[in-house]
């Protein structure tokens, strides 16, 4: 008997119930209960027997079975319940759907129709147990990733709270790795929808044919490849919330089935015909500007009006500079656990460079390197790479020429080469001054010759100790 899992039959027919009860009952698959009335179910489960799924006719005198059903919801709106009906009427089918029921199967059936129906239902149970124990262990971990003490950060924990409680999309905004995951989760978190699935899908990781699928899930046979029924994205995230992340490379054709969704509350899988039914709130992301899309063509104007009820911009790190030392210090304590390391602290020395260095990857970049340093514990790879980086966007952008000049006369490249010298000074005193001006080493830290060294403590004008 497969560990905790359970049958209820519901049907007055007492020869197909004992026909059900011994067929799982011999090979001890699932410990089975039966009952002949809707009224009897009832009873069983108000006594708190509770099946993992119950198999319901349609048909019962009395208490028929779509009454059952909604009773049976009434009490446990989570308990999956398969319908079988002798009746092929599609009226039936639809009511029974939108009353909860997971499944159909009409009468006469085989034994393997039934067995895959009930597989079925426990895949999607396990699924879904998977996503909440992924929810659960994420909870804490997310609640404090949204670490911030400066004003703009702030500003959007209070939004979120004010709108915590409703179900109104959300649209976040902001540049790649700034965090807009953690926002959506934070979102889910202090909603009444916590405790159900998050879902996130990425719409620019998949192309549109696989996308559709990802979302809204098929049919077995609805293309090649599809050698099962396969549940969507939406119907996981039922009665939680789901998560587009970079929702501006949807084509436009999701677009228009989104836009339903949106609108309905409803959809069809790929290949399907029947409508299914879910309750979700829909938080989306882009790092794009959608006003523009709308201009150009590429994103529907009616969608976008949809999901920008709220708005939530998040700001890059280099308008928020003051969060990155406890950044720093959430990524080493994360870091530090998985890998069993001790690293304490940042150096000052390293520090002054994370507050001046301008972040283009955001967050993310910053985690990377809190995580690299973690690996290699040491902070000689990190300082190399934000010499690069500092040097290559200063010659290449002429980055941060404020102080370097004030006259309109002087060319952009001159900006540029005094923005790349005034970067490459900074960080040669500080590796100086790190190293007690120990030139060998700090020769080896920087990547370069003795010899070059010592020349670029000459162009740069720094002090010999």
């Amino acid at each position: 008997m497969k560990k905790g899992r359970s049958l209820l039959v519901i049907d007055d027919d007492i020869s197909l119930v004992n026909y059900i009860k011994n067929l799982f009952s011999l090979k001890k698959e699932y410990k089975v209960t039966t009952a002949i009335s809707g009224q009897e179910a009832l009873n069983i489960i108000r006594k708190g027997i509770s099946p993992s799924v119950v198999l319901l006719d349609v048909l019962m005198p009395g208490m028929d079975g779509l009454e059952t059903l909604r009773e049976i919801k009434n009490i446990s709106p989570d308990m999956p319940v398969i319908m079988l009906s002798g009746v092929d009427q599609i009226e039936t089918i639809v009511e029974a759907m939108k009353s909860g029921a997971c499944d159909y199967i009409k009468k006469p059936f085989e034994d393997d129709e039934l067995r895959i129906a009930i597989n079925k239902v426990f895949e999607k149970q396990e699924l879904l147990q998977e996503i909440r124990d992924l929810n659960e262990q994420l909870r804490g971990e997310e609640a404090i990733a949204f670490v911030s003490i400066s004003a703009p950060m702030e500003k959007i924990k209070g939004l979120i709270e004010q709108i915590s409680d409703s179900d109104v999309p959300v649209l976040i905004l902001g540049e790649s790795g700034v965090g807009k995951e953690v926002i959506a989760r934070y979102l889910h978190l202090r909603s009444p929808r916590k405790d159900k699935p998050f879902i996130k899908v990425n719409c620019a990781a998949l192309p549109k044919e696989l996308l559709e699928s990802e979302l809204y899930g098929h049919e077995k046979g609805a293309f090649t490849g599809a050698y099962r029924q396969k549940a969507g994205r939406f119907e996981l995230a039922n009665r939680g919330t789901i998560f587009l992340d970079e929702i501006g490379e949807i084509d436009l054709m999701l677009q228009a089935k989104l836009l339903q969704v949106l609108q309905d509350g409803e959809f069809t899988r790929v290949g399907g015909e029947k409508d299914i039914k879910v309750d979700v709130r829909l938080v989306a992301s882009t790092n794009k500007d959608l006003e523009v899309s709308v201009e150009q063509g590429t994103f529907r104007k009616d969608l976008y009006y949809r999901l920008n009820v709220v708005k939530i911009v998040a700001p890059p790190l280099r308008w928020r500079r003051e969060d990155i030392p406890i950044l720093c210090q959430h990524f080493l304590d994360k870091y530090n656990r998985k890998h069993g390391t001790k690293i304490k602290k940042i150096s000052p020395v390293l520090m002054k460079f994370f507050e001046q260095y301008s972040w283009p990857g955001n967050v993310r970049e910053l985690e990377n390197m809190i995580k690299k340093l973690v690996v290699f514990q040491s902070e000689n790879l990190i300082l190399e790479e934000l010499s690069h980086n500092i040097s290559q966007r200063a010659e290449n952008q002429g980055e941060n020429p404020l102080d370097l000049c004030h006259s309109a006369s002087i060319p952009l490249k001159e900006i540029g080469r005094k923005a790349a010298l005034k970067a490459e000074k900074e960080l040669i005193k500080s590796i100086l001054d790190r190293t007690r001006w120990n030139k060998a080493q700090a020769a080896r830290i920087l990547n370069i010759s003795y010899k070059g060294l010592l020349n670029k403590i000459r162009e740069c004008g720094l002090e010999d100790h």
